[in-house]
């Protein structure tokens, strides 16, 4: 058995930790989804197995290509990340015109011959932090030049969050501010900073006021403003009856009792009962869930810590690269996993807007599932290297 175990240890390389993080959210994802996924089996026949497979099926597939991906020298990377942002915007645009059309957003689009669908937004969240990466490294010694080195860089960031933004506000948001962390990590000016900043507040609020305008001018923008008002307080209706049709801030309310009836410890996996009335409490409310079956304590503050150890994890791993690409790397995929994280459970304790962000490598789900995996083991490909670099 020690034997055994030590094999596996030494085929593992890189940050252990980051490993046990993701071994520790894979097993906890099997929890809770086959717990809380009884209301989806229900419109299957009951079958809640077939969706507890699937979901393993897809850790299992995640995890190898974690594997895979982690034995291969980061700086192989590089090399394929123009090639990787050029296919991301080519696979938004052919679903913004090809896509499926699910509550008016096409976020979807069929993969031939396979049958299966890609939410084409994933894939192009970690193609753009891979090629902003490999850009702040050729362009590190010139960021002083905003107009001829930075501005390029920006031109591309806002094409593919623009791409995201009419079926996926929240994704495109999550980008952006993943993209700004990058750059002022790579060593953008204050004072270019600022200007960028500038530019954002004023788009912002020039979106706002043409959605307002004209509500059908941009597509979803009315969705956006609803959500965004809702959230101030614009539209609640005191002791009013929590109901889908009564109230559309109904999720963040139902969570909200979930979360209550957690109280401070585990009741065990098995136990919650909101998943007869929580919507999505296997994907977009999973954080809830968790925090009715396993406490405040653990399931929330001990959940949110993992993901603050996997970013801390990974800021050290960038640190300690030889190279700036890996670092920017590291960097920017593990505030990608982070900052979603953090997105998902603000919205379960009403800190954000509703928002369909899943939970990283927790939610039940397909694509967001991989490309996390995907993510941590180009994480742990950085953070491998200087083991690498000490063996030769």
């Amino acid at each position: 058995m020690a034997n055994w175990v030590h094999s596996i240890r030494g085929r593992l390389e890189g940050d252990k930790v980051i490993w046990m993080i993701a071994l520790i959210l894979s097993v906890w994802s099997l929890l809770s989804v086959y717990s809380a996924i009884s209301s989806l089996a229900y419109k299957a026949n009951g079958d809640s197995l077939r969706f507890l497979m699937k979901q393993g099926g897809l850790l299992v597939m995640g995890l190898v290509i974690m594997y895979v991906v982690h034995k291969v020298h980061y700086k192989y990377f590089a090399r394929i990340a123009n090639v990787v942002l050029v296919f991301a915007v080519l696979a938004l645009v052919m679903t913004l015109i090809f896509g499926s059309d699910i509550n008016e957003a096409r976020r979807w689009i069929k993969v031939p011959f396979i049958g299966l669908t890609l939410q084409t937004s994933d894939f192009a969240k970690v193609g753009l932090v891979l090629w902003l990466a490999k850009e702040l490294h050729n362009r590190r010694e010139r960021l002083n030049d905003f107009k001829g080195e930075v501005l390029p860089m920006l031109m591309r960031i806002g094409l593919v969050c623009g791409l995201i933004l009419p079926a996926d506000f929240s994704t495109a948001a999550l980008l952006g501010v993943v993209a700004l962390g990058m750059l002022f990590v790579g060593g953008v000016p204050f004072k270019g900073m600022a200007s960028i900043f500038g530019l954002i507040i004023v788009a912002g609020f020039t979106i706002y006021g043409v959605s307002k305008a004209a509500p059908n001018l941009i597509p979803r923008s009315g969705v956006w403003v609803n959500r965004i008002e809702q959230f101030a307080g614009f539209h609640r209706t005191p002791d009013i009856e929590i109901t889908k049709n009564s109230d559309e801030d109904y999720q963040i309310d139902l969570a909200q009792v979930a979360i209550h009836r957690g109280g401070f410890l585990p009741s065990g996996p098995g136990s919650g009962t909101s998943r007869n009335f929580l919507p999505h409490p296997y994907s977009d409310m999973i954080y809830a869930f968790v925090i009715e079956e396993w406490g405040s304590v653990l399931g929330g503050v001990g959940l949110a810590l993992l993901y603050f150890i996997l970013l801390f994890r990974s800021i050290q791993a960038a640190r300690k690269c030889d190279r700036p690409f890996g670092s920017y790397l590291a960097m920017g995929l593990s505030l990608l996993i982070t900052v979603q994280a953090l997105i998902n459970m603000g919205v379960a304790v009403r800190l954000f807007p509703t928002t369909g962000q899943p939970l990283p490598l927790l939610s039940y789900g397909g694509t967001s599932l991989i490309f996390t995996c995907l993510s941590i083991g180009m994480i742990l490909a950085v953070s491998r290297a200087p083991m690498l670099n000490k063996k030769q």
